[in-house]
């Protein structure tokens, strides 16, 4: 009688566990998987802060063509003197105290530089556009990776179903065993069998519960939502599977992402800001030429010049006004340093993007290949679920009027709760597959 009770308890706390999930996930809000995608795009940190180094790239633009300007600076400074001094006409020694004020204006533009202050403008404009290429790179990124958290909630979810109905199948077979053994047509071995099972059907509930509060966690914390939200998602309708495996060229979507996907762009446009970094850098070889002019005057106590204020600033005021030429003859190989190095830059840079050109060849044909293993799979293993369910059903009802043991009927069980498992997860991974095509491609991710 306690063993039913016990029995009778979980079965009421499952139920009631069951009820209280579905009409508080009816309250809550449900978000599909394009919703997930904006809210992802909206609210992540990761955006933001590529964001912010755009930013910056904009600021380093405007600052090198800025640069082109002439300069203008003024200075002033003032000082105070003491002292013994000894008059040349009379060669007597007085003490003198004298203050002074110099003050002017100095303006300078650069004529000629080896053109590098328009290769850097060049080469600024080009990192604005790194800057914003890894912006999508970052957003597509988090797509995938949206792509990849929603199905395995989705995934979870299911699995906690299969879960609670084979812990309810299973507890219904403990009470049915531990009826026959009060009557005396079981034995101990057959009670203990059953409660074996009912304990594994038990954890399993319990893990897959836990494993779908941390997928729920963990995709609010990719939406940058509080990790505490209550949220449900929108499961898909297989109907809407589309069969696309066949068509599916794969070297016709390579070549199509090529022109479209970020990390291909990005690292093209590193390899051609490197490209004008030897431009830069060869800068250093020729002779620079700028023009100065500048302003000057001073004040100092009339006991030494003499007028007032206003006078001495115009008495004492000066002019001046200058070419410079600088040429290059030796600093110590810098230059040839820099350029050298920026040509190493550059090549490194080249193979970067034919790394990422090659990686992206492999991840395509791969996933191409993924999605036509995952139909096949999806196919396989819907069809054991099919066999297995209708195994488990004819084992059930030989087991009911005492034809087939409790072994046979927990093997029946497991291979059918098996088969759901692997349905489960052949069908999410079909869906996912024909997710990554569409990303590939540059579509919106909808189901």
């Amino acid at each position: 009688m306690k063993i039913a009770k016990k029995i009778g308890a979980i079965i009421c706390c499952t139920v009631l566990a069951t009820c209280f999930f579905i009409q508080n996930a009816s309250s809550q809000e449900v978000i599909s998987l394009q919703q997930a995608v904006e809210k992802t795009l909206n609210n992540n940190l990761q955006i933001k802060q590529s964001q912010l180094d755009e930013s910056l790239a904009v600021e380093n633009l405007s600052q090198s063509k800025y640069a082109l300007y002439p300069t203008l600076n003024g200075n002033a400074s003032a000082g105070k003197s003491f002292g013994q001094y000894r008059n040349q006409t009379t060669l007597e020694v007085t003490n003198q105290n004298s203050t002074s004020i110099n003050g002017g204006l100095d303006a300078g533009v650069d004529l000629f530089r080896g053109f590098q202050k328009i290769n850097q403008i060049r080469q600024n404009r080009i990192l604005l556009d790194v800057n914003k290429t890894a912006t999508e790179k970052v957003k597509n990124d988090l797509v995938l990776q949206v792509i990849t958290q929603y199905l395995q909630v989705l995934y979870n979810k299911d699995f906690l179903r299969a879960a609670q109905d084979q812990l309810i199948v299973s507890n219904q077979l403990l009470k049915r065993e531990q009826a026959l053994l009060d009557a005396g047509s079981k034995t101990l071995a057959d009670i203990s069998l059953a409660k074996s099972q009912a304990a594994t059907s038990e954890l399993n509930v319990t893990n897959a519960n836990n494993a779908l509060t941390i997928s729920y966690i963990t995709l609010a914390q990719l939406m940058d939502i509080p990790s505490s939200a209550r949220y449900e998602v929108q499961a898909p309708s297989l109907d809407k599977f589309k069969k696309m495996q066949d068509s599916i060229d794969a070297e016709g979507l390579y070549q199509k992402a090529l022109g479209e996907f970020p990390d291909i762009k990005l690292a093209s446009l590193n390899t051609a800001a490197a490209a004008k970094g030897i431009d830069i850098a060869k800068g250093n070889y020729y002779p620079s030429i700028s023009l100065g002019a500048g302003v000057q005057t001073l004040y100092s106590d009339p006991s030494r010049f003499g007028g007032t204020f206003s006078e001495q600033l115009n008495d004492n005021l000066g002019q001046n006004v200058g070419l410079r030429l600088q040429i290059p003859i030796f600093n110590g190989f810098a230059a040839r340093s820099s350029v050298r190095k920026a040509k190493i830059n550059y090549v490194q840079s080249q193979t970067q993007e034919q790394l990422a050109k090659n990686n992206l060849n492999k991840v395509i044909y791969q996933a191409v290949a993924d999605l036509k293993g995952a139909d096949s799979r999806y196919s396989s293993t819907l069809n054991a679920f099919n066999a297995q369910k209708d195994a488990f059903y004819a084992v059930e009802q030989r087991y009911n009027v005492g034809l087939d043991n409790s072994l046979d009927f927990n093997t029946a069980q497991t291979n059918r709760n098996k088969a759901e498992i692997d349905f489960i997860q052949a069908k999410y991974d079909l869906l996912f597959r024909e997710k990554v095509i569409d990303y590939y491609l540059g579509k919106p991710i909808t189901f």
